[in-house]
């Protein structure tokens, strides 16, 4: 894994974004862990999140005109990853959806920047389950301009396959004819935190990280 990623999956555990045990997911699987993005609560933990996704982003080769993040969630990655990218000397717009449409003052769905024909768009999430939240992003976007997406970045992979027998991801990616990255993947975030010891705290013990494992095999791709 490269050093952003390492970095990446510490601060899920130290932030507590990352959590172990028993959880029912809105598909309705259970499933041995959760990803929470909502406790990404302090400037600290903000400004890291932003940098991971700055870096995957710049790792994947996306460029892009604009980084959307839809709400609620995603409006703070948004932010933070276009501070990110301004801090190593690109200057992005941002913007988020409101949840339903302003028809007072400046009006519309958007708030930060509005979306132009021509734009190069990113989508920024926290995870993919089943994809739907970013298709309904895609047309939102596509309603108001005609915009390019030029790629999604999730924070975690869950791996987990869609309708047919790929993940998620690759179904949307393929789908949606567009890259789709992940900070992380589940995978990587158990190996590396297998038997380690973080802020004094060992998560993935032989016991979690077999359960992990067969979450995945029964929950995982076939092909």
């Amino acid at each position: 894994m490269e050093t952003y990623q390492q970095a990446f999956i510490e601060l899920l555990v130290r932030h507590e974004v990352l959590r172990f045990g028993e959880f029912t997911l809105k598909s309705g699987r259970r499933s041995p862990y959760f990803v929470n993005a909502g406790q990404f609560r302090t400037g600290a933990a903000i400004s890291g999140l932003g940098r991971a996704y700055a870096a995957c982003m710049r790792r994947a080769g996306l460029a892009c005109d604009l980084v959307f993040g839809p709400s609620y969630k995603g409006v703070p990655l948004a932010v933070a990853t276009v501070i990110a990218l301004a801090e190593q000397g690109e200057d992005t717009p941002f913007c988020f959806d409101r949840k339903e449409k302003k028809e007072h003052g400046e009006g519309g769905w958007f708030v930060g920047t509005t979306p132009q024909d021509g734009m190069r768009v990113i989508i920024v999430d926290d995870v993919i389950t089943s994809g739907k939240s970013i298709h309904e992003s895609i047309d939102l976007l596509r309603r108001t301009a005609d915009v390019q997406i030029a790629g999604v970045v999730v924070a975690v992979d869950r791996q987990e396959r869609g309708t047919g027998t790929r993940t998620t991801l690759a179904e949307l990616r393929d789908d949606l004819g567009v890259p789709v990255q992940s900070i992380v993947t589940i995978r990587e975030v158990a190996t590396h935190l297998h038997g380690r010891t973080i802020a004094g705290q060992q998560l993935v013990d032989d016991t979690r990280f077999a359960a992990i494992a067969a979450h995945l095999a029964e929950y995982g791709p076939r092909d």
